[in-house]
């Protein structure tokens, strides 16, 4: 205990300071005390839907037209992540950086384990495959940085991530996975 506490007598700062009297509390008391730093962009919010990654990038030259264009390669995969509870999408909001917005219009029940891929472009929506169309052609994601953010049907967060062309996509293909 004197060793520990002599240790951390030596750092300086005034956070250092407050752990060592909770150490030292902790240790009188006979409690084992484990300390982590988190950063503040790890932040996880309590909801069984998250964001589970991104094509942010769809493959090709971006075209937003309609009918020879590229929307429907880009992507968002939202995951149900809870062990038992089924969850409705709709009434759930993706939105990005510029405050462009998705709202999940109808019933779309991901079971635990279960996703879907919110896409851009028309097309016509399936439980069994596990596809929401955004209809409308236009890109959402930007290709070089965003951040994607996902809210409940209460307005409250579910998840955000933000992402960089260069720091987040290490293999370049347009793909960034935030949570396996």
């Amino acid at each position: 205990m004197g060793r520990l506490l002599a240790l951390i007598g030596t750092i300086e700062g005034g956070f250092l300071m407050r752990i060592r009297s909770v150490l030292a509390a902790a240790a009188t008391a006979g409690t084992l005390v484990a300390v982590a730093a988190v950063p503040a962009q790890a932040t996880e919010y309590s909801s069984a839907l998250k964001l589970k990654g991104v094509q942010y990038d769809a493959p090709g030259r971006d075209s937003n037209s309609c009918s020879r264009g590229n929307t429907k390669d880009e992507y968002l995969t939202i995951k149900n992540y809870s062990r038992g509870t089924t969850v409705n999408l709709k009434g759930y909001v993706v939105k990005d950086a510029a405050g462009n917005r998705f709202t999940f219009p109808a019933n779309h029940y991901l079971e635990p384990g279960d996703y879907v891929k919110l896409r851009g472009g028309h097309g016509t929506d399936s439980d069994s495959g596990n596809v929401v169309y955004r209809q409308n052609c236009n890109f959402i994601w930007n290709n070089d940085k965003d951040t994607i953010y996902l809210y409940k049907p209460s307005g409250s967060r579910a998840d955000v991530h933000s992402y960089t062309k260069s720091g987040s996509d290490r293999d370049g293909n347009g793909y960034i996975s935030f949570h396996g």
